[in-house]
């Protein structure tokens, strides 16, 4: 009908063929997902491209048995998926954010092993904060170390004249009660990359 734009199915391991809800436990059901998918996929493209509609596919890491050499990871539902694709993300859990002992988040890499529509294979490191989201904060700190835009000695942060912080969850802290600076550095790092007006809103920030 063209009224959606987004659907998410999550996740693609999720889904349960008919024959193997209608079966009995433990009943062997060789492929029946990889034939669900496939046929699937062969309907639903055409109209998928029709209504402009994006369709996210969340989908789960299985390992394959008796793989000596290689990677022996895989994805379920068998191959269709990849090859119908436009673009592949692999995020896994690079490790924990802690405050004092306490767990708070994740480090996360996101890499793109499969793109139709631009370069492939690039990666992407962020923080993910329980409760919060993707911290953008945390963004801002790494671009802005990584653009020279913040200096970071040892466990200090420093934004031109002013330190802001010991360790970076301190500076994540001063950044949200201080958003003023938080939209100054981010105005330079897009200036910086050449993204989004960030050339006029960085000499803006600067007035």
């Amino acid at each position: 009908s063209g009224s959606v734009d987004v659907v998410v199915i999550d996740s693609v391991a999720a889904l349960t063929p008919k024959a193997e809800i209608e079966g009995e436990m433990g009943e062997p059901q060789m492929g029946l997902q990889a034939r669900l998918m496939s046929q699937a996929l062969r309907k639903l493209t055409a109209n998928i491209k029709r209504s402009n509609t994006m369709v996210v596919f969340i989908n789960q890491i299985r390992m394959k048995i008796g793989v000596m050499f290689g990677n022996p990871e895989t994805t379920t539902g068998g191959n269709a998926l990849k090859f119908y694709a436009s673009v592949r993300i692999d995020i896994r859990r690079t490790g924990a954010i802690k405050k004092g002992d306490e767990v708070i988040g994740s480090e996360t890499r996101a890499k793109v092993v499969k793109n139709k529509v631009a370069p492939p294979f690039r990666v992407a490191d962020f923080d993910i904060l329980y409760g919060e989201g993707i911290s953008r904060e945390g963004e801002i700190i790494e671009l802005g170390v990584l653009h020279k835009l913040i200096d970071k000695s040892g466990a200090w942060y420093t934004y031109g004249k002013e330190r802001i912080g010991q360790g970076k969850d301190n500076t994540r802290d001063y950044l949200k009660e201080h958003p003023e600076m938080a939209q100054e550095i981010e105005a330079k790092i897009r200036a910086a990359i050449g993204v989004g007006g960030g050339a006029k809103a960085a000499a803006a920030a600067e007035k």
